[in-house]
C-alpha cells in the first residue's frame, strides 16, 4: 500500500488508458490544424480563422449531444468492457485518420474529428465513474490528482509531437505521423486490457429496471441527464464551478497563440514553453492539493484555487507587450519580464490545479453509484457549453470591444477573484477547516491512522476522549469530513469566540441542572444534523481528563444513538497531556506553552454499528485506540502518564 498508485494495477491502467487518448486527440487536432494551415489555405484559399473554428466546433459537439447517452452507457454496462470497446473504437479511428493523412483528404480528417469526439465524449463519463471502483474515498484526491496531471502532459505532448513530427522532412513526415496515432491508440488498448475488473450491483447495471440496455435517444438522454443533476443540491453548484475552470482554461489557452506573438514577442517555441508552463502548473497544482488535502475532501482548497488564478492573472495583465515579434527564443529569456511571464502563467496553472481536484472527488463520492456516469456526464456537457461561452467572450472582448490581450487577460482575474471570495462567503467552513489544518500542522508533529475508517458519506458519529482544549481542532483538521463539534453553553457564548462556533455549526450543550430543556434541545440539534448527512463529534466524557486517562463515559451517547442508529467511528488521542491546554499540574489554560511541534498521535477505529454501540462498550474501544496513540508516538514508555509536554 506504500507504493506509488503509478506502480499499482488498480490505478496505473486507467491512468495511461487516459493520458494516451487525450495525447491522441491532441495530436490528431494539431495535425487538422497544421494541414489546415499549410494545405488548405495555400492549395484552396480556406479561410484559416473560419476553417480553424469549423474544426474546433466539430470536435466539441459530441460531447454536447452524446456525454449524456455516454454516462447512461457507464452506469448500466460493465465499465472495464466498455472501456475496452472504446480503445477499439480509437484504434479503428486512428487507423482511417493515417490513410486520410497519408492522402491528405482534409474532409476525412473533419468527419474523423467529429468521431474522434464522440469516442471521447462517450469515454469522458465512465473515465471517472470507474475510479471510485479501484480507489477507496481516501484515495480519491490522488487518484483524480494523477489524472489531471496525465490529461495536461497529454495535451501538450500531444501538441509538441504534432508539430515536431510535421516539420520532418518531407518523405517522413506523414508516414511519422500516420505511426504515431496508430501507435498512441494501440498503446492505450493494451492498457485497457490490464484494467482490473469492476463490481456492478444490480442498482448501477439496471437502474431503470429496463433490463440494463440503454436506448440511443441522445436528445432525450440530454435532458434528463441535466434535470437530473439540477436537482442535487451538493453536486449542482459543483458541476457549476467545474465548468468556471474549463470557461477560464479555454479562453487562456485560445488565446495563448496571439499572447506568445503580441505579448511575449515570441515564436513557435515561446509558444510551447508557456503551454508547458501551464500545463505543468496544472500538474503541479493537482499533486500539491493531493498533498494538502492528506485523504480528505478539502472544500477549503478550491477557493484558493480560485484566488490564486486571480492574483496571476492580474499579474500577466500588468505586463508591458514586446516592441517586435518574432524574436529567438533565446533573445527572450534573457529578459526578466519572460520569466515572470511564464511565472504568472504557471502560477495560473497551480491554482486550476488546486481548484479542480476536490470537485471531481466531491462529484464521484457525492454521487450514487447507480447515476455516478449521469452525474459525469452531465458535467461533461455543462463544460462543454461553457468551452462554447468562452469562445464568445474571446471574440466579444477582444474583437467586439477591441480590448488588448492584457485587458482580456484582467477580466479573467476578475472572474476567477469574484468566484473565490464567492466561495468564501457563501461557505465559509471548509475555508475556516483549512486554516485549522494548517494551524495544527505548524504546532504539533500530527500523526493519522485509520481515517478511511470514517465514512466517505452518510451521517455518522465520531467519540474521542478528551484531554485538551486543542482536542476539537485536532480532531476537525484530522478527520477527512467536516465535523459538528458538542461543546458546554458557557464556552459556546464566550464573547470573543461566539461568532466562531456559530460559522462552524458547533452545538451548544446544556446542563441539565441549569436548563432542564436544554438537553432535548441539543438532542433536537444533533438529530438535525445527523438527518442532513452530517457527521457530529462530540467527547463522552462530558469533560477534560484529570489524570490524562479516558474517564467514564456519560448517558448522552446513548440518548443520542437511542435516537439516531448511525454508525459510531471510535478515536484515541495521544500526546496533548501535559500541554499548557490540558489539566496536567493544575488547570489548564493557566500557564504558557513551553515548546511547539509536539507529537501528537490520533488513531481512528472501524465503525460500530448503532445495534452494537453503548457507552461502556465505545468506552473500552477508545481507551484501546489511546493507547495505541500512546505507543506510536513514545514507543516502549508509559506515554500517557509522562505525555508530551509543550
Amino acid at each position: 500500500m506504500n507504493r506509488g498508485l503509478l506502480t499499482q494495477r488498480r490505478f496505473a491502467p486507467l491512468f495511461w488508458v487516459q493520458a494516451l487518448g487525450a495525447c491522441n486527440d491532441n495530436l490528431l487536432r494539431n495535425t487538422l490544424l497544421l494541414m489546415l494551415t499549410f494545405v488548405a489555405v495555400p492549395r484552396h484559399g480556406w479561410d484559416l480563422g473560419l476553417a480553424i473554428n469549423l474544426a474546433a466546433g466539430l470536435f466539441i459537439l459530441p460531447f454536447l449531444l452524446l456525454s449524456a447517452w455516454g454516462g447512461e452507457l457507464a452506469d448500466r454496462l460493465d465499465k472495464r468492457r466498455l472501456v475496452r470497446l472504446l480503445k477499439l473504437a480509437e484504434c479503428i479511428l486512428m487507423a482511417l485518420a493515417a490513410v486520410a493523412i497519408w492522402y491528405q483528404s482534409l474532409a476525412a480528417l473533419f468527419v474523423l474529428l467529429v468521431l474522434a469526439g464522440t469516442q471521447s465524449a462517450l469515454f469522458g463519463a465512465v473515465k471517472f465513474a470507474i475510479l471510485p471502483h479501484h480507489l477507496p474515498s481516501y484515495e480519491l484526491g490522488r487518484g483524480n490528482a494523477w489524472i489531471h496531471v496525465g490529461t495536461f502532459a497529454a495535451i501538450l505532448a500531444g501538441a509538441l509531437l504534432a508539430g515536431v513530427l510535421a516539420a520532418l522532412p518531407a518523405p517522413w513526415s506523414r508516414p511519422s505521423l500516420m505511426a504515431a496515432l496508430v501507435g498512441i491508440a494501440l498503446l492505450g488498448a493494451g492498457a485497457s486490457l490490464a484494467l482490473p475488473p469492476t463490481s456492478r450491483t444490480p442498482a448501477a447495471a439496471d437502474p431503470a429496471g429496463e433490463g440494463g440496455r440503454p436506448r440511443f435517444r441522445p436528445l432525450t438522454s440530454l435532458i434528463e441527464v441535466l434535470r437530473g443533476a439540477r436537482r442535487e443540491p451538493v453536486l449542482w453548484p459543483a458541476i457549476q464551478a467545474i465548468s468556471v475552470f474549463w470557461f477560464l482554461g479555454a479562453c487562456f489557452l485560445t488565446q495563448l497563440p496571439a499572447w506568445a506573438h503580441q505579448v511575449a514577442g515570441g515564436e513557435a517555441a515561446m509558444l510551447s514553453l508557456l503551454l508547458a508552463a501551464f500545463a505543468g502548473g496544472v500538474g503541479a497544482g493537482a499533486l500539491a492539493c493531493a498533498k494538502l488535502s492528506a485523504g480528505r475532501l478539502e472544500f477549503g482548497l478550491v477557493p484558493l484555487g480560485a484566488l490564486i488564478i486571480g492574483a496571476a492573472s492580474l499579474l500577466l495583465a500588468g505586463m508591458d507587450s514586446a516592441t517586435a515579434g518574432g524574436q529567438p527564443l533565446a533573445r527572450l529569456l534573457e529578459a526578466p519580464a519572460a520569466w515572470r511571464m511564464l511565472a504568472g502563467f504557471a502560477l495560473v496553472g497551480v491554482g486550476g490545479g488546486i481548484y479542480i481536484v476536490p470537485l471531481y472527488t466531491l462529484l464521484q463520492l457525492g454521487s450514487h453509484e447507480a447515476r455516478r456516469g449521469q452525474i459525469i456526464a452531465s458535467n461533461n456537457i455543462v463544460n462543454a457549453l461553457l468551452m462554447v461561452v468562452a469562445a464568445g467572450y474571446g471574440w466579444l472582448m477582444l474583437s467586439g470591444l477591441g480590448l488588448d490581450l492584457q485587458s482580456f487577460v484582467a477580466s479573467l482575474g476578475g472572474i476567477a477573484l469574484a468566484a473565490g471570495v464567492a466561495m468564501i462567503v457563501r461557505h465559509p467552513r471548509p475555508v475556516l477547516r483549512l486554516l485549522v489544518f494548517a494551524l495544527v500542522a505548524l504546532i504539533y508533529r500530527l500523526r493519522l491512522r485509520g481515517r478511511h475508517h470514517v465514512p466517505a458519506r452518510g451521517p455518522a458519529l465520531v467519540v474521542c476522549n478528551h484531554v485538551s482544549f486543542m482536542d476539537a481542532l485536532v480532531i476537525g483538521g484530522a478527520c477527512p469530513r467536516p465535523l459538528r463539534f458538542l461543546m458546554d453553553r458557557p464556552i459556546y457564548e464566550s464573547p470573543w469566540l461566539n461568532w466562531l462556533f456559530r460559522l462552524v455549526g458547533a452545538i451548544p450543550v446544556d446542563s441539565e441542572r441549569s436548563d432542564p430543556g436544554g438537553l432535548r434541545r441539543t438532542l433536537d440539534q444533533v438529530s438535525q444534523a445527523l438527518r442532513h448527512g452530517e457527521v457530529v463529534m462530540l467527547f463522552p466524557e462530558g469533560r477534560l481528563t484529570r489524570d490524562g486517562e479516558v474517564q467514564a463515559f456519560r448517558r448522552g451517547l446513548d440518548l443520542i444513538l437511542a435516537r439516531n442508529p448511525v454508525p459510531v467511528v471510535p478515536a484515541g488521542l495521544a500526546g496533548l497531556w501535559g500541554s499548557w491546554t490540558s489539566n496536567h499540574n493544575g488547570p489548564a489554560l493557566s500557564r504558557l506553552p513551553r515548546r511547539f511541534q509536539a507529537r501528537v498521535a490520533l488513531v481512528f477505529g472501524e465503525p460500530v454499528p448503532a445495534a452494537e454501540a453503548s457507552r461502556d462498550s465505545l468506552a473500552d474501544r477508545v481507551t484501546a485506540l489511546k493507547a495505541e496513540a500512546d505507543a506510536w508516538i513514545t514507543p516502549g514508555t508509559q506515554a500517557a502518564s509522562r505525555g508530551a509536554a509543550e
